[in-house]
């Protein structure tokens, strides 16, 4: 039986594909097993690992939560709570992560990016909030994460609306960072992981830490945590300040 996640480091980067194409990578069980596993590794492997990148294998990201895994459980108790846990594991790695998204971005698969820190979609992506036609409510964070990520207003539109908002609208929406032809996805995606390695790893895991316990804080307390919990220099810094201006 194929692996329903896989995994690929290279030069510092893990590439973690959702690998159920036929379902357009439905979100059932064993994938979420699978992904929570590698969330573990990955977040012990901070000197070899600086940046994560989460994809869907085939024409599609993510069409959201397998129904039929769900009328299995009935949709209630450990499962929903086990994978809110994953994707609270997925936004709190070291690492930053992007997602690369192509096709649907539906539903469970919208949950699962709002885990990411940092979205590149192609022209082809849509994305959706359809809980609602299915008589459901998102219980894996996105009632805390989407009004955080957009706003409330654009939020309240993708919950009671469940329409499919395509690439151009979501980046106006705040909820994507970068929209490229489908064709460049790749190339796109490579450019800002590298972009992201080049950086002092010690300095991105500091701020996607200290941005992520100051989200909710007002800002006199947010500017009190920066001051009494700065993390100081990386300790590449004499190295990193000495070679600049100079030649390569």
């Amino acid at each position: 039986m194929d692996s329903t996640l896989l995994r690929n480091d290279k030069d510092g980067c893990a590439i973690l594909t959702l690998n159920r194409p036929d379902s357009l990578n439905a979100l059932n069980t064993a994938l979420f097993e699978e992904l929570d596993a590698q969330l573990d590794d990955l977040a012990t492997k901070t000197d070899s690992i600086g940046c994560v990148v989460l994809r869907g294998a085939g024409r599609s990201f993510c069409a959201g939560a397998d129904l039929k895994d769900i009328a299995t459980s009935g949709g209630k108790g450990g499962g929903v709570q086990s994978k809110a846990k994953t994707i609270e594991k997925l936004s709190k790695l070291p690492q930053p992560v992007v997602a690369a998204v192509q096709g649907h971005c539906m539903t469970g698969g919208l949950e699962l990016l709002l885990g990411c820190d940092l979205v590149v979609a192609a022209e082809s992506a849509r994305f959706a909030d359809t809980h609602g036609k299915w008589g459901m409510i998102g219980g894996w964070g996105i009632t805390q994460r989407l009004p955080r990520r957009i706003g409330t207003a654009f939020a309240k539109e993708m919950m009671f609306t469940a329409q499919q908002f395509p690439a151009a609208v979501a980046r106006e929406m705040g909820l994507v960072n970068r929209v490229v032809p489908d064709e460049r996805l790749d190339a796109e995606v490579e450019a800002l992981v590298k972009a992201i390695l080049a950086n002092a790893w010690f300095s991105n895991f500091g701020y996607k830490r200290m941005l992520r316990e100051t989200a909710a804080l007002p800002l006199d307390a947010g500017l009190a945590f920066e001051l009494y919990n700065h993390p100081g220099r990386s300790p590449d810094f004499k190295e990193r300040v000495g070679g600049f201006g100079k030649k390569t």
